[in-house]
């Protein structure tokens, strides 16, 4: 069975088959660095992570591109604020844009790219555009003509009509990015209308304004409209057609559109065989917003009192699949940290509990991928990357992980045979990589406790034994009762021993 995925552009799910043979190009929209990421960016670039990440599983040579934005309106609105330059905004923003997805087990791209590095690619392509009569120069500006371009709306599905709001590049500029992907847009002109052709045209140059970063060119000085950057970094990075193309679902129109228009009518090729976005992120029912007070960052998200984990949250934006909405609530926040606990408690398993149980060769584990909870695993991931289906597969071992070793504290021994319980942690182990998902065996540490110390604890159970001894059973239940209720478990084995667990 091959990997389906839905195309946006054809507006149905098609098997992935890539330009060359078990290879994957891949162009992911990144973030404009004026501000600090938020919860969109976590879904958008936890969703694309995984997608690459499982592509590799199954076997694709994946080559995966990311851009920054790295110039562009509100990242000089913020550098004047505060009196720094562009370059130090951005360079702010793409260091925590770095942390924040290291925090969430993001894995880097294969190939970061720049606008501000591709200046000499956004000018060739330009040229082109006006040689071929798909643009023209006024005022030092330089304008996309639309209705040039027949294909125009085949993406989004739109008709011209409809497309005033973006004529522009901006859809809605108030407000962050809704949810799902990066919050950017080129931004009128000083003299945006009066001298465009039509009104549906959109700004690849931007002729220089006072105080602001420009670069020469052949219509004078200034700097590139948003949408050109991309086209440029992928045709630089990849060349002009790639297999898949990532954003949120807020760039389909205008950014992805526009792309399209620029890249196709200059090389004559599709940009892209597929074009993939995912759904956005609703707080309590209601988009994300400054203005609505529910716009949270990555970094508010993990560092605030409640201590968000951020496999809690990469767990709770798996839950759902990729391309339909979520919504963060407060319940779906506990439901998320409380299935967390689950998959802790299994994919630590073997590192607490294999030496008990004698795995000595657990460095010559294989995944079984003849399995049924690979096979079902494989499954749900194959039809367009469902890891809901994918993530209760993977509940399941870690569910009865979790039993087996409550057992093993409680009553000192599993009811599972030993080698298939080996087999199921790995399993577990492998397939979470898949998803991003994973326990660290460096968190396990003695947990701190306002409860009695270990030497203390040991002191009552010898008094315990002993009171067992002289026959002084309330004595020895007492202790056992004490401590118990300070979470202390004891565990009385044959030979007159007692193991206790916190």
């Amino acid at each position: 069975m091959s990997v389906v995925l839905y195309n946006t552009l054809s507006r149905r799910k098609e098997p992935f088959q890539p330009l060359t043979a078990g290879t994957a190009k891949i162009y992911c929209c990144g973030v404009t660095v004026y501000d600090y990421c938020h919860l969109g960016h976590a879904r958008c670039y936890v969703v694309w992570d995984i997608v690459r990440r499982y592509l590799q599983w199954r076997g694709y040579d994946v080559h995966y591109v990311q851009n920054f934005t790295d110039i562009d309106d509100k990242i000089l609105n913020r550098a004047r604020k505060e009196a720094t330059t562009m370059e130090a905004i951005s360079q702010r923003y793409i260091q925590a844009y770095h942390e924040d997805m290291a925090r969430l087990n993001i894995l880097e791209a294969d190939e970061y790219t720049y606008a501000t590095h591709t200046i000499d690619g956004i000018k060739r392509l330009i040229g082109e555009l006006e040689q071929k009569g798909y643009a023209y120069a006024t005022g030092g500006d330089v304008y996309y003509k639309v209705r040039q371009f027949d294909g125009y709306g085949k993406l989004s599905g739109r008709k011209l009509d409809d497309m005033q709001a973006g004529a522009s590049g901006r859809v809605d500029g108030n407000g962050p990015n809704k949810g799902g992907g990066p919050s950017k847009g080129d931004g009128p002109s000083k003299d945006d209308g009066p001298q465009k052709q039509d009104p549906f045209d959109f700004a690849l140059w931007k002729g220089a304004k006072p105080e602001e970063p420009s670069w020469e060119s052949p219509w004078g000085a200034g700097r590139p409209g948003w949408h050109i950057e991309c086209s440029a970094m992928v045709r630089d990075c990849m060349g002009d057609t790639i297999d898949i193309h990532m954003g949120g679902g807020d760039l389909t129109f205008p950014h992805h559109e526009n792309e399209i228009a620029q890249s196709e009518a200059a090389t004559g090729q599709p940009l892209s065989q597929y074009w993939m976005h995912n759904g956005m992120v609703n707080v309590n029912g209601e988009k994300m917003s400054k203005s609505l007070g529910n716009f949270t960052t990555i970094r508010q998200l993990l560092d605030d009192a409640e201590g968000l984990h951020p496999m809690a949250l990469r767990l709770f934006l798996c839950q759902a699949q990729y391309r339909k909405p979520v919504d963060f609530t407060a319940d779906a926040i506990a439901s998320a940290t409380k299935s967390w606990q689950t998959f802790k408690d299994g994919l630590l398993f073997g590192d607490i509990h294999g030496p008990q149980l004698k795995w000595d060769d657990m460095e010559t584990l294989k995944l079984n991928r003849e399995s049924g909870a690979v096979q079902r695993f494989q499954a749900a991931m194959d039809d367009d990357f469902n890891t809901s289906e994918a993530v209760a597969v993977l509940f399941e071992l870690a569910k009865e992980l979790r039993r087996q070793g409550n057992l093993l504290v409680h009553e000192g021994n599993i009811d599972a045979d030993g080698a298939t319980l080996m087999q199921q942690w790995y399993t577990l182990v492998c397939l979470a990589q898949v998803l991003g998902i994973k326990a660290n065996p460096e968190d396990i540490s003695p947990a701190t406790h306002d409860g009695p110390s270990d030497a203390e604890i040991s002191t009552l159970v010898e008094q315990r034994l002993a009171a067992k001894k002289s026959k002084d059973f309330a004595l020895a239940d007492k202790i056992r009762d004490d401590l118990s209720a300070q979470g202390i478990t004891l565990i009385d084995k044959p030979g007159n021993l007692t193991e206790w667990h916190r």
